[in-house]
């Protein structure tokens, strides 16, 4: 499937092999992929190619949604996605150099927008880890509402994490929309 996505600043599109020499660096620093339910610690880059693998073969199926973040022209920035799996759920990540400088959010605010108006969700479900409260002040600005707190798995960690369950219906983000 060809998909592209655009904001004022960062363009999102299937990842392909070619960011895979972007992909290792950018989680092989445990700051990033210790706030990220599966990735492993060390990031190699046989698991940057299997990802990448798995990642055509969904889009291909249909069965999730993940693009790359890249901010504009050409600067391979992190992953976002929409992920059809227990209802719809928003994740995304950006590596440690572009923290701060709200890509999160406007990467995150396209890729709500995508599913409600293209993928036609109802609902958007998203976590975060209770140690990384700034993927929180990300979701909050997005619409995000708390659900409750569950432990979930962290590969990187090696194990459970408490992690705050947040939503995002339809009709929330109809009225968000429309709100100027």
């Amino acid at each position: 499937m060809s998909i592209l996505l655009e904001t004022e600043r960062l363009l999102l599109r299937p990842p392909r092999a070619a960011d895979i020499s972007y992909l290792v660096p950018l989680l092989n620093d445990f700051e990033v992929s210790k706030n990220l339910s599966r990735v492993p610690y060390p990031y190699t880059e046989d698991d940057a190619c299997a990802f990448i693998v798995r990642t055509a073969h969904a889009w291909a199926g249909g069965s999730d949604h993940t693009l790359a973040i890249v901010r504009k022209p050409a600067v391979f920035i992190g992953l976002c996605g929409v992920h059809p799996h227990q209802g719809w759920e928003l994740g995304y990540w950006l590596g440690k150099p572009f923290w701060g400088h709200g890509y999160a959010t406007e990467a995150g605010g396209r890729a709500v927008a995508w599913a409600f108006d293209d993928l036609k969700a109802e609902i958007l479900n998203a976590g975060w880890f209770h140690d990384n409260p700034a993927s929180g002040r990300v979701l909050t600005k997005l619409g995000f509402r708390p659900t409750g707190e569950e432990e979930r798995s962290c590969v990187s960690r090696g194990g459970p994490v408490a992690c705050h369950l947040v939503a995002l219906d339809r009709a929330t983000y109809m009225t968000r929309k429309m709100t100027p």
